[in-house]
């Protein structure tokens, strides 16, 4: 069985996914950020964490092989095919007040916080992503800058879930920096089963 979807600039949705299944990001015109959050199925208290990831991977960055965790400290994801290899574990979703206090604009802006809860039909105060294509320089003194993302049209990445899952993806709204570049734009999702061998 085979899914695909766009988000739109600026949008998310939400996506069933069982154990066994393969989530195909794919960043349609480059130099687009996909905000991906999950929780399991059966209990939405269980939930992604970038932060035990980094402690699980002992690493700040994915790589094809690496586990996404949960806050359990259970596998919910598997890096299996990644064109890129550059994302963010450090950010949390964009919402209205990281627009206003960046670039006083938050009233009314879209963000992946109220886009993933919308998606998901959640209201959490804050939400915590991978942020795939996402290019956030760590320098040694501690600094970090958000540089315009390293994937090109078409590029993907690939996880298999390791546990049945809701996944809320968004395509996020920063067009204020260099995020996604300067501008917004889609992502597809391809949801299938099956092996990873004609990735």
């Amino acid at each position: 069985m085979k899914r695909e979807y766009t988000i739109q600039p600026c949008c998310g949705m939400a996506f069933e996914v069982a154990a066994g299944q393969r989530i195909c990001v794919i960043d349609a015109e480059g130099r687009q950020v996909a905000d991906f959050f999950a929780e399991c199925a059966k209990d939405p208290n269980e939930f992604l964490s970038p932060g035990v990831t980094i402690d699980c991977n002992e690493s700040l960055n994915l790589k094809v092989g690496d586990r996404i965790y949960s806050n359990r400290y259970r596998p919910m994801l598997k890096v299996v095919y990644d064109d890129v290899g550059v994302h963010d574990l450090l950010h949390p979703c964009c919402r209205s007040e990281m627009y206003d206090f960046f670039y006083g604009n938050g009233k009314g802006h879209s963000n992946c916080l109220d886009n993933i809860n919308a998606a998901l039909r959640e209201n959490r105060p804050i939400i915590r992503p991978v942020n795939l294509f996402m290019h956030t320089e760590v320098y040694p003194d501690g600094k970090i800058k958000v540089l315009p993302p390293a994937s090109r049209a078409g590029d993907k990445v690939v996880l298999l879930a390791e546990a049945d899952l809701r996944v809320g993806i968004a395509a996020c709204s920063v067009s204020e920096s260099d995020c996604n570049g300067g501008k917004c734009s889609a992502i597809k999702i391809v949801i299938e089963d099956g092996s990873t061998e004609n990735l």
